[in-house]
């Protein structure tokens, strides 16, 4: 296991429970349905949910489909995806720890590969997408969901921030930079689209129990950025004596050949 996935499971043990909850709120939520429906899956369809975290895909999924496998290089999370799902009732669904850049699969073994807000952990893109495209059967549904890059001109600005408040975060990417990957892989790509999806700063920063000393001068940064006198990349605004960033999600669903 390398030191950045090392560092990634020791700054997620303390917070699985958090993130799961935190998952599970707002339009996130319907968000989730939606991406669930988007899917079309049938109920002889086997998934895999890799980079899973606490399986909250996996898990709406499940009821949908004949069998769901979640896989995940953090026992913290993985740990309350077994337990969610065994209080849901949820009994066909299994559990590997592991990392998708070596997934412990035979080619061709599932018909939906499915990751959500895995993908701007990564310190390379290529060698994910690629096993979950070894993975998937010709034919089958390869959907990644992640936050999307902002303008070229903030995008080292808003990475450094994302950074400040999570030591796991590498770089949010651009939706040419997926598309790009599809495209190469020879997939037919019809559903991409990217979705505003509203966040309250400081529920935020508390999701992943950043420092106070780190906080303040986050929230500095937004502020100075409202002012108009510091782009971030977020486009902050105030609302109800808080301040508000609307986060860009981008999901792709593409067509193995």
């Amino acid at each position: 296991m390398t030191d950045h996935m090392k560092k990634i499971n020791s700054s997620f043990t303390d917070q699985a429970k958090a993130f799961e909850n935190a998952n599970m709120n707002f339009s996130k939520k319907e968000y989730l349905d939606y991406t669930m429906k988007a899917i079309g899956a049938a109920k002889t369809d086997l998934v895999l949910e890799p980079a899973a975290g606490t399986c909250v895909c996996g898990r709406t999924l499940a009821p949908m489909v004949q069998k769901v496998t979640c896989l995940d290089a953090t026992p913290a999370m993985l740990d309350v995806g077994i337990q969610s799902a065994k209080e849901a009732g949820l009994g066909n669904m299994e559990f590997i720890l592991g990392l998708i850049e070596d997934l412990p699969f035979p080619d061709a073994s599932f018909d939906i590969v499915m990751t959500r807000l895995s993908f701007h952990h990564f310190q390379e893109m290529e060698k994910p997408f690629s096993e979950m495209n070894r993975v998937l059967k010709p034919g089958g549904k390869l959907v990644i969901i992640d936050m999307e890059a902002a303008e070229e001109s903030v995008r080292e600005t808003e990475d450094g921030i994302e950074r400040l408040r999570d030591c796991s975060h590498v770089r949010n990417r651009s939706r040419q930079e997926f598309v790009s990957l599809y495209n190469a892989a020879g997939y037919t790509i019809w559903k991409e689209e990217s979705t505003k999806i509203p966040v309250r700063l400081s529920a935020w920063m508390e999701l992943t129990k950043t420092p106070e000393a780190v906080q303040n001068d986050i929230v500095q940064m937004m502020e100075r950025d409202i002012a108009g006198d510091f782009p971030t990349g977020f486009h902050p605004c105030r609302k109800d004596g808080e301040i508000w960033f609307d986060q860009r999600w981008l999901m792709l669903i593409g067509v193995k050949p």
